[in-house]
């Protein structure tokens, strides 16, 4: 085994930002189950009102831009850590 390889094995960054891209993970299952139910309510809204909600609309860019923060630093193209590590997007 090289050194290089032995040196990133043992190295505390990278055990450590593994940690956080499982709750990273975890969270995202949960966004996506709550991106699910925002969904069908404004849909729901719209079908008994006539429009959609806009408190539902606003929720639902944040929560999504959220889920983008998410998968950018999960796939290693951001080595920012999304909410709660920061504010949630507005």
């Amino acid at each position: 085994m090289s050194e290089e390889v032995k040196t990133n094995l043992l190295s505390a960054e990278h055990w450590m930002r593994f940690i956080f891209m499982v709750v990273f993970f975890l969270l995202l299952e949960v966004a996506g189950m709550v991106i699910g139910a925002v969904v069908v309510l404004q849909f729901l809204f719209s079908l008994f009102t006539g429009s959609d909600n806009q408190k539902l609309r606003d929720f639902g860019r944040s929560l999504s831009t959220y889920i983008h923060q998410s998968l950018k630093f999960l796939t290693y193209n951001s080595e920012e850590k999304p909410f709660p590590f920061s504010d949630w997007p507005s």
